[in-house]
């Protein structure tokens, strides 16, 4: 069985949208593009550098994916590994891409079916709504957060309606010189409750 694990850049209100750029993502009227920028050090840089080092596959949604096409090909000396891997592609209306080992798939029973099958682990960027289904249906093994201190108040986020209760354990954390928290987080199972004691 194949991990999933989500990586993702938030505010401290969840939002994921358009980390990188003003113009990667202005769905909604979402003005706040780039809102990762100043936050940028050293520390964060080689974590990144880490993450795109790994020898996985990638699992993205249709908008993600079109946003990737139209870069990373032509940019392939900073990060080899996104034009080498194969790219699953959740698109009931995306058939197919010049992009090479790109792979298109239509349902959660394909994502299950791609769990389920020997491979590298599969890594998710971007793509709120497919991390949604992710989560709401108990397939995300890893979150690999990096926590901005900010909040926008808007946009598209990590977590919405539909999250089913999880507890996770952190597997490591640091904090760059700017401020941003870099959790790896494992799944462990069901969330318990009591009481506080006094």
């Amino acid at each position: 069985m194949r991990k999933i694990i989500v990586l993702s850049m938030i505010t401290l209100d969840g939002v994921m949208q358009a980390p990188g750029g003003p113009e990667e993502d202005r769905s909604e009227g979402f003005n706040y593009g780039g809102w990762t920028s100043p936050y940028s050090d050293e520390i964060g840089g080689k974590v990144v550098q880490n993450e795109l080092s790994q020898k996985v596959d990638y699992l993205l949604g249709r908008k993600t994916f079109e946003i990737w096409a139209a870069y990373w090909p032509q940019h392939a000396d900073f990060w080899t590994g996104i034009n080498e891997g194969t790219k699953y592609v959740l698109s009931k209306t995306m058939k197919k891409s010049d992009w090479k080992n790109s792979v298109f798939i239509e349902s959660l029973e394909d994502i299950k079916k791609l769990k389920n099958s020997v491979g590298p682990d599969i890594q998710v960027w971007g793509s709120s709504k497919l991390i949604q289904l992710l989560l709401e249906n108990d397939l995300v093994d890893e979150l690999r957060l990096n926590i901005y201190p900010l909040t926008l108040g808007e946009g598209k986020k990590l977590f919405d309606n539909g999250t089913i209760p999880t507890a996770f354990t952190v597997m490591d954390s640091t904090i760059t010189t700017t401020g941003v928290i870099i959790a790896n987080y494992k799944r462990a199972g069901k969330v318990i409750t009591g009481t506080i004691g006094l």
